[in-house]
């Protein structure tokens, strides 16, 4: 909201790194309908493990983990949540589920925005769908225990008048045509984040609400490549570009610079983590083989079948030993537990 008033959005600084990753984004986004055409059973497998990768990441990024075994229960719809962990991780499928197959549906508005915080927390009782009842604040919680103010959201009684006026600000921007898709997303779910206007999920929404924005303006790339892993990985950036960029938001004189940078950054690496993968898994009879893999790669040091198979569905465990076997002749695995949950580590 902040950045969409008084033409703030159009005085900021664009810098040439900053234009040379959005064209390079616009190059990779424009291969997509090709590869659509030439590996629709590679990309049906990559949306498989986004899906899931997007349920894990997201999660865990606010600190809420499930068992392997149960994750993939909740994952495959074969159980109800137990427990508020399984609740949350359980809702956010659903409002990650609505998002892919409905997005061309949904039309941005506060209402809208409520929805899906009510299938975030579909399994919560009393808690979704509601935008904040008191004022709350973000917090740094330093390595001594002693914790420290980073922002100070909108307050509660203004939130609903600022959600208001960020949606239509941004559905104007959008439908006039008049910024860069790249740039007004970004800066939109920015305002979301300093207006914070949810007691919780404020960050899993943010993260829904990139996915849907992106998939409206033609960048399809979260339906392949999890953004939230991705955010993951860069956690720190992620903070650091959200604290700098959220400075002086108040007064509307912050720079969307910082954040404008860390956001197209992250778009970028997906889409060639994207063009990576469909190159790499050239048919679809190595595509649940590749996963296998790819999902090897970013476990840890140490790892479990389960795990493997929690983010590989579709994926039988004869198959998933005949990779590790592979992997294990290669030396780039080796086994330090048998069992019906064997332990795997990575030498090195």
């Amino acid at each position: 909201m902040r950045s969409f008033t008084a033409d703030h959005i159009r005085h900021q600084r664009i810098t040439p790194e900053l234009v040379s990753t959005i064209r390079q984004i616009g190059t990779l986004a424009g291969k997509e309908e090709l590869y659509a055409q030439q590996s629709p059973e590679v990309l049906e497998t990559l949306r498989q493990v986004a899906v899931i990768q997007s349920t894990e990441s997201s999660n865990r990024i606010e600190g809420v983990t499930v068992p392997a075994a149960r994750f993939k229960e909740l994952m495959a719809k074969k159980t109800r949540p137990q427990n508020r962990p399984e609740q949350e991780v359980a809702g956010y499928r659903i409002a990650l589920d609505r998002i892919h197959t409905q997005h061309t549906d949904l039309k941005l508005s506060p209402e809208l925005i409520l929805d899906l915080h009510r299938d975030l927390y579909r399994f919560v009782p009393n808690e979704g769908g509601r935008w904040k009842a008191s004022d709350n604040r973000i917090v740094e919680r330093l390595p001594d225990g002693r914790t420290r103010l980073r922002f100070q959201p909108a307050s509660a009684v203004a939130t609903p008048k600022f959600m208001r006026e960020l949606c239509k600000l941004f559905v104007h921007e959008r439908e006039a045509e008049a910024g860069e898709p790249l740039l007004t997303i970004p800066a939109f779910v920015l305002d979301f984040l300093c207006i914070h206007p949810f007691t919780d999920g404020n960050g899993r929404m943010a993260r829904l609400l990139t996915l849907l924005l992106l998939y409206q303006a033609g960048f399809n790339v979260g339906r392949y490549i999890s953004l939230e892993r991705v955010i993951e990985e860069t956690k720190e950036t992620y903070y650091e570009a959200l604290f700098r960029s959220s400075q002086r938001w108040h007064e509307g004189e912050h720079d969307l610079a910082p954040w404008w940078s860390y956001w197209t950054g992250t778009v970028l690496a997906a889409y060639r983590e994207f063009a990576e993968r469909v190159g790499t898994i050239t048919t679809s009879r190595g595509a649940k083989g590749e996963m296998v893999r790819n999902t090897i790669v970013r476990l840890g040091p140490v790892f479990r079948i389960s795990q493997i198979e929690a983010n590989c569905p579709n994926v039988s465990r004869p198959m998933i030993r005949k990779v590790l076997e592979q992997l294990k002749r290669q030396g780039k695995v080796e086994c330090i537990r048998r069992g019906p949950d064997a332990e795997w580590r990575k030498p090195g």
